[in-house]
């Protein structure tokens, strides 16, 4: 039963480290979007 609850709590870690990587990810991917789209508009004009 030991064993049981410390693999679940280190399956637990890793599932939460990895939704923090994903958010990341998606934050850095964004702010790429937003710079592209402002150097867009700055060539516009």
């Amino acid at each position: 039963m030991r064993k049981v609850l410390i693999l679940a709590a280190a399956v637990a870690a890793l599932a939460t480290g990895a939704c923090n990587t994903i958010a990341g990810a998606g934050k850095d991917v964004s702010a790429a979007g937003h710079a592209v789209t402002q150097t867009a508009n700055d060539a516009k004009h």
